[in-house]
């Protein structure tokens, strides 16, 4: 039972420290966007495009239009396991300083159906 609540705890802790170093990382306009909607958009800054990181560790990311229309989805992550908040962290910098390479490495996904969350990988 100690074990179980240890590991309950230890999560819920480490997800909590992710999420509040991404707020502190997130512009105030970012911000308000992700505390409203659960996601916040960033701009690449190679081409310009438009993203959306949604909350989560994979598949998480779309490219959007002006409009805020799904264009495409990417998938990129680190190389260890990390909690959302630390995930959602380093692809927003990756988008914000390294876009050409930070999608050299994605996978390309098309959304499909209705929902934000089913895909199907290209």
């Amino acid at each position: 039972m100690r074990a179980r609540f240890h590991e309950y705890w230890y999560g819920t802790a480490r997800e909590a420290r992710g999420l509040k170093l991404l707020r502190e990382w997130l512009s105030p306009e970012q911000l308000a966007q992700f505390e409203k909607k659960g996601y916040f958009d960033v701009t690449g800054c190679d081409s310009g495009k438009r993203y959306r990181i949604l909350h989560g560790t994979a598949m998480n990311i779309h490219e959007i239009d002006h409009a805020g229309q799904v264009l495409a989805g990417w998938c990129f992550v680190p190389s260890i396991n990390l909690v959302a908040g630390d995930v959602m962290l380093a692809q927003k910098i990756a988008l914000e300083t390294n876009e050409r390479r930070a999608l050299a490495v994605a996978k390309n996904f098309s959304p499909k159906g209705s929902g934000l969350n089913m895909f199907v990988p290209l």
